[in-house]
């Protein structure tokens, strides 16, 4: 009697390969974390970078590929990291304009946004060392980079001329704008669409700022109270602008040339610091060391220290929660500064631009709820 034969295995090589070349598209994507700056010159674009890509799910972390006994750990890490950011945001804010209201130091832009080009050029070529090797450097061309870094030393100058000659609160409030220039440049020129839903909040989030641009200047009940001037909502007008312009030329870049923030900034950061220190000598009037005092220049200090530690837990947040979740931060990180700044110039709640404030601040919040809430609903279908 014949013996009962075996099922034959088909083999089937097309599957094979592409199940190989699926594996390797994931452990790419797995691999790219959208990473930026976070110091004052770069946090604001940075965060609202990362609002390009809420649709982007595949640059979300897999959080379910981690073993369970080191969850909390990560957690507790990525609390530790949140923290820090949060903290050192709040306090380089501060810590500049202190830096800034001070006569001496107030005609020394350049050489200041100079100081920390070179501050976060440091920072991230140490993280790029193989004793720590946070990320893989990659080096571009300068003749391909000059479009870019000029745009970047031009929203930092700008940056810095708007905290200069602003409060602290309309200073911030009107970096809430770069959400709807940004979602504006990417619908006109580059055919991109946002959620029906979230862009119903823009235009209450316009009208905020507009309602602190128009009673900030107006709001003369408390002497004591900084104010703010038409040259103040002008240079954060134009500054909002030109960062805008950047922020979507750093999405372009990195989609173009396969990179991702770190080694985008790794290449920007020094070659912006040798453009603007090449301008010192006809934009800036130095002070001399003695001139200024003491506690200036340890503010200085402390503003570089802040910059480099910020740069770091930046990388940790964006790598360990993704875009979504640190933009979430951002959004605490403005509430906290507008909070304090508020206390600190010592307005009342009954001032005539708190509701702007509210207005503003209460938009932006559903902005990110209905973009997060949009993109779980893709997750799940």
């Amino acid at each position: 009697m014949a013996e009962p034969s075996s099922p034959i295995k088909i083999r089937h090589p097309e599957r094979s390969s592409i199940s190989n070349e699926t594996n390797d598209v994931i452990e790419k994507r797995a691999n790219r974390s959208e990473s930026s700056s976070a110091t004052l010159l770069e946090m604001d674009v940075a965060e609202e970078h990362q609002k390009l890509d809420y649709l982007d799910l595949e640059k979300q972390p897999d959080h379910e590929s981690r073993p369970r006994g080191k969850t909390k750990t990560t957690r507790a890490r990525l609390a530790v990291w949140m923290t820090i950011n949060t903290i050192g945001t709040v306090a380089i804010v501060f810590t500049n304009k202190a830096i800034f209201d001070d006569p001496t130091f107030r005609q020394s832009q350049v050489a200041f946004a100079t100081f920390h080009m070179f501050i976060t050029a440091l920072t991230l070529y140490i993280l790029s060392r193989p004793f720590i090797s946070l990320f893989v450097p990659s080096h571009m061309r300068i003749r391909i980079m000059l479009p870019l870094v000029t745009s970047m030393c031009l929203n930092v100058i700008f940056q810095n001329l708007s905290l200069t000659y602003s409060s602290i609160t309309f200073y911030q409030i009107a970096r809430i704008l770069f959400t709807p220039m940004v979602a504006l440049i990417n619908v006109l020129f580059y055919q991109k669409s946002i959620p029906r839903t979230a862009a119903y909040t823009l235009a209450p989030m316009c009208l905020g700022v507009f309602i602190i641009s128009y009673y900030e200047p107006k709001s003369t009940h408390h002497p004591e109270a900084e104010q703010t001037s038409m040259l103040s909502v002008f240079l954060a007008l134009t500054s909002v602008f030109i960062g805008s312009v950047y922020t979507v030329w750093i999405a372009s870049y990195q989609r173009k040339y396969e990179m991702n923030g770190f080694q985008l900034l790794f290449n920007q950061a020094p070659l912006g610091g040798v453009m603007l220190l090449v301008l010192i000598p006809w934009t800036d009037k130095l002070p001399s060391i003695h001139a200024a005092p003491f506690d200036k220049w340890m503010m200085i200090l402390l503003s570089g220290s802040l910059a480099a530690l910020i740069n770091l837990s930046q990388f940790f947040i964006i790598a360990g929660a993704g875009a979504v979740s640190s933009t979430v931060v951002g959004h605490v990180k403005t509430c906290l500064i507008v909070a304090l700044g508020w206390v600190i110039n010592r307005r009342p709640v009954t001032d005539r631009s708190a509701f702007g404030v509210i207005l503003a601040i209460t938009s932006i919040i559903m902005w990110v709820l209905l973009l997060c809430g949009t993109s779980t609903t893709g997750m799940a279908s």
